[in-house]
């Protein structure tokens, strides 16, 4: 049985079709890229799966069960957590203290939640930036911290929304190596959308392609890579390969 199931989801704003019946899989443990041209539906998909926007039909099963109609925090404790493309950290509390709030999501213990909050910062490589203020971050600081109180409500499957976006290639490789390095060790699966085409070709098993709110096509990388459809409509003018 897959860890994630999203059956046919449509999802309408006043008329316009965001999401017009996707249905995607993601396997226990597996990587799964979502790409495809902006304004394709990627992000309003991953508001869906999260729980931020209610869809009008289909649904969304986690573990067997269906979670679309549930909150957010109820989908987060159930095993999802998500970054968002817009980071927005609590720029007053420290490095340290964001990740906290996350770790609270699961963790009763302020000790407990303090103690993982440090060790994952030491993971992300922002352990010695913990006790400055969120604020004072680089850009790839504040992607890493994103991630890291994504993975302070100790998900199992972690939805990436462009966390490479603006990086060099020598800070894509560093989260490429920390992404696959979680996955193996923590075998937490990872549905992410992503423009930067090095780092889904390292990083997915499986991509699915979607274009005007629907699915273009999926399967393994070298053959989404190589369709005509594909190429036409996105990786021949809007993509870091």
């Amino acid at each position: 049985m897959p860890q994630l199931e999203v059956d046919a989801v449509v999802k309408n704003f006043r008329g316009l079709r965001a999401v017009g019946g996707v249905s995607l899989r993601v396997a226990d443990a597996q990587i799964v890229g979502l790409i495809g041209p902006n304004g394709a539906g990627k992000t309003t998909l991953f508001h869906a799966i999260a729980g931020a926007v209610a869809i009008d039909s289909g649904e969304v099963r986690y573990d067997g069960k269906r979670v679309s109609g549930l909150r957010p925090d109820q989908i987060c404790r159930a095993g999802i957590s998500r970054t968002f493309q817009i980071m927005r950290p609590f720029a007053g509390l420290s490095v340290l203290d964001n990740v906290i709030v996350g770790a609270l999501a699961r963790e009763r213990s302020l000790v407990e939640a303090r103690r993982q909050s440090l060790a994952l910062l030491e993971q992300l490589g922002l352990g010695p930036r913990a006790h400055i203020p969120a604020a004072s971050l680089t850009l790839p600081e504040r992607k890493r911290l994103e991630v890291a109180r994504a993975l302070a409500t100790r998900p199992r499957l972690l939805l990436l929304d462009e966390v490479m976006a603006g990086l060099r290639p020598t800070e894509t490789d560093q989260m490429v190596s920390t992404f696959l390095q979680i996955n193996r060790e923590q075998g937490i699966a990872i549905l992410l959308i992503e423009h930067v085409m090095r780092a889904v070709m390292a990083l997915a098993s499986e991509i699915v392609v979607l274009h005007h709110g629907e699915v273009l096509t999926h399967g393994a990388p070298a053959e989404v890579v190589r369709s005509p459809q594909v190429l036409e409509v996105y990786l021949g003018t809007e993509s870091d390969v």
